[in-house]
């Protein structure tokens, strides 16, 4: 298996309850239930007010880097990507376990 994990930060002055935001977080939170390659799959904001924290994060894992691979091209996928590209910054790092 392959844990896929993202932490976002939003851009300077962006809020949570900005209406991008809410849009961007509700795409990604649907994404657990519409791509089938997904065996886990959960999204929260972080409750850390440490300010090296990140202000989102999503936790995941996929069978192996070909259902990694189908993941990440997924059109839903894609779409939220696309959403939070005009708000936030993120870090990935997959690995398998």
């Amino acid at each position: 298996m392959i844990r896929h994990l993202v932490l976002f930060k939003l851009d300077e002055g962006v809020e949570r309850d900005d209406p991008r935001v809410v849009k961007g977080v509700e795409a990604f939170r649907a994404l657990g239930g519409q791509i089938d390659e997904l065996r886990f799959w959960e999204c929260a904001w972080n409750v850390s007010d440490r300010p090296i924290a990140y202000d989102f994060a999503i936790n995941s894992a996929v069978d192996d880097m070909d259902a990694l691979q189908r993941y990440l091209e997924h059109p839903a996928h894609q779409a939220g990507v696309a959403l939070w590209r005009e708000f936030a910054t993120w870090v990935i790092a997959d690995y398998p376990f």
